[in-house]
């Protein structure tokens, strides 16, 4: 993909107006875009359309969001994911991100931030968000290493399988290590929007980072209360 190639977008639910309203807003914006109600439409439109992003309600009438995401994936489709959820259903979004989505987004929600976001996800897992920064091939914190190359993450032998966002957060905080970044840093440099302290997607995804780096093992991931976070060893 890139500027000469229209982007193409994937709008997955059963209610047509929503799906159309996206798709159309999307089309002005000159991205290709198609729709699909259902589960199993969508995975049909995956493969057919082959596109580089998906809009995904979690609520379809026949196999919901995290299953399809679930068929992409063991299909081998790496494309990037933003799902749709209902409000205040912090539990779906916590499992979003957990089963490999890049971003959500809660229901009723503006097509503007929407649009704000699928922008954002498409830099981040491109990796143009990280053009203007040399490679450094390997970052390395105690015994935690990160390869800019291959894009491997290694608590010593443990090979640590990330999501495209849990690696950018990742490299950030170990770029900016030893120094402390804060949730509105944060927010603005991996997601590329600022959402006035409502969102709570940074603090979502450091708990991911952490079950998966600092389990049974020293803390390198810490939170600085009322400041942000940094990933540092600390001294004893």
């Amino acid at each position: 993909m890139n500027e000469e190639t229209p982007v193409r977008l994937l709008v997955v639910d059963d209610e047509p107006h929503i799906a159309e309203l996206v798709a159309t807003v999307a089309r002005y914006e000159g991205w290709r875009a198609v729709t699909a109600g259902s589960g199993e439409a969508a995975l049909a439109e995956a493969a057919a359309f082959g596109p580089d992003i998906v809009v995904l309600d979690l609520m379809l009438p026949d196999i919901d969001g995290f299953t399809v995401l679930d068929r992409l994936r063991a299909a081998g489709t790496a494309v990037p994911v933003v799902f749709l959820t209902a409000k205040d259903a912090t539990a779906d979004r916590i499992a979003g991100l957990t089963r490999g989505g890049d971003d959500y987004l809660v229901k009723p929600f503006s097509v503007e931030e929407l649009m704000a976001r699928l922008r954002a996800v498409l830099r981040r897992t491109t990796s143009a968000a990280w053009q203007a920064e040399p490679s450094v091939a390997l970052l390395r914190v105690g015994d935690l290493t990160l390869n800019e190359d291959t894009r491997e993450v290694r608590r010593e032998d443990l090979l640590a399988e990330l999501t495209p966002t849990e690696y950018e957060l990742l490299r950030y905080l170990m770029r900016r290590s030893p120094g402390v970044l804060t949730r509105a840093q944060i927010l603005d440099h991996v997601w590329e929007y600022d959402f006035g302290g409502r969102s709570n997607v940074v603090e979502l995804v450091i708990s991911h980072l952490r079950r998966k780096l600092d389990a049974d093992r020293e803390p390198l991931i810490h939170t600085v209360r009322g400041v942000g976070y940094v990933v540092r060893q600390v001294k004893r």
